[in-house]
């Protein structure tokens, strides 16, 4: 809190992508309601979540080769009567050849979280990562380019300020559509860091003795009508549509944003500390200590904060669509005793996330699907307390989408009990949400190879002989948001939507 409000608020803009061509905002129904919504969480997998080491994991005594295949011990695996889904709670003294000792028990979650499972199987078209993770929300460029989240945000981000946002950059699950014919108000805006991205949304607050709205009014009349015209920038560019568009925003629309107070609903952190608030003016969210219980290590895991963010950005409608999720940096916890290497359950998020099974399949697995299900009991567990107004929860109109660019590899060295694996277009996703079947596996898995087969559309019945195709997964997640796909070309999914 050292340098001046001008040089942060530079520093934000680039940050978090401020002006770069596409509208912040959507100008015309900023302060209003959204009358009917769904909201879409996409919870990024990133680098490849092999779904038979999550929900559909095998038992040896299930399979003809089990010691090639990957599957596990049967006193390791969890299960429930007439449930399709299994969990492993699995415990190692490293993961992979990182000496950092971990226990995760995901039976725990199922058994909490399952009746609002789907799992869904899928053969994808690409291994390669960026190009996988595009297709994984656009079905495979299914209709027109256009991404999940900007469908959404388009049907029922009509009445929010930013419907679409994005708080994990630089991966293919944040892509812009490639319809032009999208409204500018649904396409993305990425936001690179959600402690301090509510400090972008007011021009005027968070300056150490106040700035009074006549100063602020005057300065920003000087910059538009004296200083800005004379500039050589200005000159070349003045016609420029989207000079005019940055121009626009800066007006009326963000005074109407600043009337939100965003800067304060949206701030994760408490007052004290880094963060002094008080001392300029601000103040920390309504909802701060409830984000904070459930999500404690937002300060030091940007998916906790991510996660708070997320939940804050639907509980005051500021967006319908919300994308999140690690990225490939090695995030640990600080402290504990160890006496080789680092403290039990340290590591939170190993290199290259999902991608770390390259050098530990099996612990590199566990800890990153261990890491994604906490998320998703947080966001669950704000959500269901959250009353929508009609006396319904936030949650009754929400999806979570697991989305992930592959699976891995299904073979393993004879009875390893870890080894590395590349990655493989065979696996299927989690969707967890009360829009869809409840504790149902569509499709399943072959114990004999370890790869996953499809299920028919309209049924769900499983299909041996079958692939479930991007396209369809696409079309499914639309059909249960209850997306307007008239025209599109999109098959029918009903199978994916719950009754």
């Amino acid at each position: 809190m050292t340098q001046s409000r001008r040089d942060m608020l530079r520093q934000l803009a680039a940050l978090a992508g401020v002006g770069a061509g596409a509208s912040l905002f959507n100008l015309e129904a900023i302060g209003q309601e959204a009358k009917d919504p769904r909201f879409l969480i996409v919870l990024c997998a990133s680098g490849g979540g092999s779904i038979i080491d999550g929900p559909l994991a095998l038992r040896e005594s299930e399979s003809a080769n089990p010691s090639t295949v990957n599957c596990f011990p049967d006193s390791l695996v969890t299960g429930w009567s007439g449930s399709p889904f299994r969990a492993v709670d699995l415990s190692s003294d490293a993961i992979g050849p990182i000496p950092a000792p971990f226990s995760v028990k995901p039976s725990d979650f199922f058994g909490r979280r399952r009746e609002d499972l789907m799992v869904a199987t899928l053969t994808g078209t690409s291994v390669n990562h960026q190009v996988a993770q595009r297709r994984s929300i656009t079905g495979n460029e299914a209709w027109r380019g256009r991404t999940l989240q900007e469908l959404v945000a388009w049907q029922y981000g009509a009445d929010a300020p930013i419907p679409n946002v994005h708080l994990v950059a630089g991966m293919g699950f944040n892509d812009s559509g490639t319809d032009a014919s999208v409204p500018t108000y649904a396409r993305r805006q990425i936001v690179a860091d959600p402690l301090v991205w509510p400090l972008s949304l007011d021009g005027g607050r968070g300056v150490q003795g106040g700035l009074s709205p006549e100063v602020l009014a005057a300065v920003r009349g000087h910059r538009d009508n004296q200083f800005e015209p004379k500039t050589r920038f200005d000159q070349i560019f003045k016609s420029s549509p989207r000079l005019a568009e940055w121009k626009n925003l800066r007006g009326a629309p963000q005074a109407k944003i600043e009337d939100l107070d965003l800067i304060t609903r949206l701030m994760l952190a408490p007052d004290g500390g880094n963060f002094p608030l008080g001392e300029y003016g601000l103040g920390s969210s309504p909802s701060g200590d409830a984000v904070r219980a459930v999500f404690p290590d937002y300060a030091t895991d940007p998916l906790h904060a991510q996660a708070a963010l997320a939940f804050l950005l639907l509980k005051y409608r500021v967006s319908v669509s919300v994308t999140l999720g690690p990225n490939f940096s090695f995030v640990f916890k600080e402290g504990g005793e160890a006496t080789n290497g680092l403290p039990e359950n340290s590591v939170l998020n190993p290199p290259l996330a999902f991608d770390f099974s390259h050098q530990g399949h099996r612990a590199g697995q566990a800890v990153v699907w261990s890491r994604l299900y906490q998320i998703i009991d947080g966001l669950m567990t704000l959500l269901k307390a959250e009353d929508f107004g009609d006396g319904t929860s936030f949650w009754d109109r929400t999806m979570i989408y697991v989305a992930t660019e592959f699976g891995r590899e299904k073979t393993r060295p004879s009875g390893a009990q870890e080894w590395g694996t590349g990655h493989d277009l065979n696996n299927g996703v989690m969707v967890f949400s009360p829009l869809v079947p409840g504790d149902t596996l569509l499709g399943g898995v072959d114990p004999d190879t370890g790869l996953t087969y499809g299920f028919d559309p309209v049924t769900g019945d499983p299909d041996p002989g079958r692939e479930t195709a991007e396209a369809e997964i696409f079309a499914g997640l639309l059909g249960a948001l209850d997306i307007d796909t008239s025209g599109s070309g999109l098959p029918s999914v009903p199978a994916m939507r719950r009754a």
